[in-house]
Formats: C-alpha cells, sequence, structure tokens
C-alpha cells in the first residue's frame, strides 16, 4: 500500500499582536518567542504531520499581517487555501470583533470547490486558565478553542481538528460541517464555557 502525500495551505489570520506568529512558531517548529517583530506581508512555514501509516499531511502555514485585510493583496493570498485560523487576543476585546471582520473578508474572496466557505477555526488566545471563556457564540467559524501559544496549550489539538475537517472537506465527506455551527470545541472533555460576550 502506497503513502498518501495531501498539501494543504492554512491561513493564519487576525489583528496585530494576538498571536499568529507565535502560533505558527510554535505549530511548525515547537518553540516561542515572546518578542516576535510584526509580520509584514506574509511569511511562511511548513509542518508535516504523519496522519495515518499511510498518509503524511504537509500544511503550509501562511502567517498574514494583521494590518492586510485593508489591503487588495489579500485575494492573492487567499487563493487555493483550504482552511484558515483566525485568532484573536481575549485580553484586547477589539480583536474579537475584528475577527468577524475578518471573516467576512474571508468568505468574500475564498470558497471551497464545491462553493462552501473554507472550514475556519476561531482561536481564543492568551487564555490563562482552559475552559473560563465566555465569547458570543458564532455561527460563522466552524469551531472556537481556547488556546496559549505561550505555554503551548490546545495548538497541536486545534490544529488537529482543523487538518480533520480539511481531510473531510477534501474527501467529499462532510463539506456541510465545513459551513460549521460555530460550537466550542472541547478538546479536554471536561471544560464547557457559557456563552456570555467578552
Amino acid at each position: 500500500m502506497g503513502q498518501r502525500d495531501r498539501m494543504f495551505k492554512v491561513l493564519v489570520v487576525g489583528g496585530a499582536t494576538v498571536g499568529k506568529t507565535s502560533l505558527v512558531q510554535r505549530y511548525a517548529n515547537d518553540s516561542f518567542n515572546r518578542h516576535y517583530k510584526s509580520t509584514v506581508g506574509v511569511d511562511f512555514a511548513l509542518k508535516v504531520v504523519q496522519w495515518s501509516e499511510s498518509e503524511t499531511v504537509r500544511l503550509q502555514l501562511w502567517d498574514i499581517a494583521g494590518q492586510e485585510r485593508f489591503t487588495s493583496m489579500t485575494r492573492l493570498y487567499y487563493r487555493d487555501a483550504s482552511a484558515c485560523v483566525i485568532m484573536f487576543d481575549v485580553t484586547n476585546v477589539s480583536t474579537f470583533s475584528n475577527s468577524q471582520k475578518w471573516k467576512q473578508d474571508l468568505d468574500s474572496k475564498l470558497v471551497l470547490p464545491d462553493g462552501s466557505p473554507v472550514p475556519c477555526l476561531l482561536l481564543a488566545n492568551k487564555v490563562r486558565s482552559l475552559g473560563v471563556l465566555g465569547c458570543g457564540k458564532e455561527n460563522v467559524f466552524s469551531g472556537w478553542v481556547e488556546t496559549s501559544v505561550k505555554e503551548n496549550k490546545n495548538i497541536n489539538e486545534s490544529m488537529r481538528v482543523l487538518i480533520e475537517k480539511m481531510m473531510s472537506s477534501s474527501t467529499g465527506h462532510g463539506s456541510s460541517s465545513s459551513a460549521g455551527s460555530g460550537d466550542y470545541i472541547s478538546i479536554k472533555e471536561t471544560s464547557t464555557p457559557g456563552w456570555a460576550c467578552c
């Protein structure tokens, strides 16, 4: 039985200083630096995941600068993407409302070949303790997860959820799930936050 190699382009977007570059570096290289310089334009990283005995998944991670939503270049950056991570900083409420704008911009410029929205996870970053956050439930995301890039909490787990969504979308199964119901993805089965607004 031959080895299958799958390549997916994943966009990582959100406001400036929410932790996008930190997320990409933590996930791709298992490193964290609290003093990253702001990304200008777009930066790239590659993560290779041995998905199963017969399948390897290669993720091209596109770290798109926070100010890029306001430029005409985003359509070019978004082209051929299979999924998206939109991040916000739980210590900065405006980055949460901006995450909605990022999603609207994304949906206006990018769809899957069958016309459905690309799978998109909302990551609530800089959470000190998991399972306590209550942020407005939005139906536009495939789901949302609390993370701490600094403490390496829920990074690999949330990306695994995204890979599952891409795999099911690319095989033609479950494409309806890519539209999402915006539910909290309970990576640890015990935490179920309330749905109050930040």
